[in-house]
């Protein structure tokens, strides 16, 4: 089979055509999960010569070593929990759903978990899990990793059974050389960071440090031992996080619990007065205030952008009305969109102007002049404020 890239397409057909290959692919999916299911009843992999029902996905079905994972736990689901076919063929849930819920599952609590579970995030479901299934704190621990080694790693996957995960079967084939001889074997590159909620108010996080890093968290602690004697890592870091994102918070968005008054600027300037940064970072909540086609708003926190709702070109000013967040890609975006026909034709912004535009003012809720409390840009993070200044529109 052919597959290309369907450029004589349409707008239209194409909005259309990938929820409609996207529901093809969930109900092929769940078909696939199915049989795989039957097939381990039967043990039909075993009589084809492979160990697992793993084994045989990434061997035979050709799958990565997630995809097999993935459909091998969900197929273990399945022969239990039959309603769980049903759910992922509509789209409900989703594999990763499935397989974070496996380990929770009973004949008593199925239903109503596979239920609670639809329509969440991986995120969203993870916090669920730790409310209902609390787990212990976790151990503060640093200690320190070998360098890295530049040798290619090899993966060997005999014998892995069907209850081992994709990292633990990386894990056991960095430790056989590609030549299969004892000698000594690659280092596994670290793991990636993790962040996973332990319960609804207590998350164990884990990452790489370097050594400096490693050395100025021993030092904030000798210096904080009269504060907190235990030297209890994780307040450390978070009071660290706190002045952190103050500090970050204060230079980018002007939000301070003192803003300076403002000291004025030409009308024709392009600079964003800090007072209008500080109104738009609260007025959007620190979030992408772009609405899309169906009317949903982006939400989007990481790489915003102060943006032009009338371009600067158009006569566009710097005041809270004008200026919004936006993600860079929908900057980038609506700046094609007004500057592309303008490079061919520069007389447009002289007989259009701003009416070239299109207006999304009436996307911003205008909700005031904002000013700094002590309760500033708490939507910041509602499950913590840990003393950061919050900002309050009256």
């Amino acid at each position: 089979m052919t597959t290309t890239i369907p450029s004589r397409l349409s707008d239209g057909a194409l909005v259309a055509e990938v929820p409609r290959l996207a529901g093809c692919e969930r109900e092929a999916s769940a078909s696939l999960v199915a049989h795989l299911a039957e097939r381990y009843g039967r043990r039909l992999h075993e009589r084809a010569g492979y160990a697992s029902l793993f084994t045989y996905c990434t061997d035979a079905l050709r799958l990565s070593e997630h995809e097999a994972y993935d459909r091998m736990r969900a197929a273990k689901v399945a022969r239990r929990y039959a309603a769980a076919l049903g759910l992922l063929a509509s789209g409900r849930v989703n594999l990763t759903t499935v397989r974070l819920l496996a380990p929770h599952l009973t004949r008593k609590n199925h239903e109503e978990l596979l239920a609670a579970a639809c329509g969440k995030r991986t995120r969203e479901l993870q916090e669920l899990l730790a409310a209902r299934f609390p787990q212990p704190d976790v151990a503060s621990t640093i200690r320190k990793l070998p360098a890295p080694r530049s040798e290619p790693m090899s993966e060997a996957t005999s014998g892995v059974t069907s209850s081992t995960s994709p990292s633990a079967e990386r894990a056991m084939g960095a430790a056989v050389t590609s030549s299969g001889s004892g000698g000594p074997s690659p280092i596994p590159a670290p793991p990636p960071p993790l962040v996973e909620p332990l319960s609804p108010d207590r998350y164990r996080v884990s990452f790489t440090a370097s050594r400096e890093t490693s050395e100025m968290l021993e030092m904030a602690q000798d210096l904080l031992r009269h504060t907190i004697p235990s030297g209890d890592r994780a307040q450390i870091v978070g009071r660290a996080l706190q002045a952190l994102v103050e500090d970050l918070v204060r230079r980018k968005f002007a939000v301070a619990r003192r803003p300076r008054a403002s000291q004025g600027q030409a009308d024709e300037s392009r600079n964003i007065p800090a007072e209008v940064r500080r109104a738009v970072f609260i007025r959007d909540r620190g979030r992408c205030r772009f609405i899309g086609t169906h009317g949903r708003r982006c939400g989007e926190r990481a790489f915003v952008q102060f943006h032009h709702l009338v371009p600067y070109a158009a006569g566009g000013r710097p005041t809270v009305e004008n200026i919004a967040l936006r993600y860079r890609a929908y900057n980038a975006y609506e700046a094609e969109i007004f500057y592309g026909p303008i490079r061919d034709c520069r007389s447009a912004v002289e007989d259009g102007g701003a009416d070239v535009v299109r207006d999304r003012r009436a996307d911003v809720v205008r909700e005031g002049t904002a000013r700094v409390t002590d309760d500033a840009f708490s939507f910041w993070n509602d499950h913590s404020g840990h003393g950061v200044p919050r900002a309050s529109v009256p």
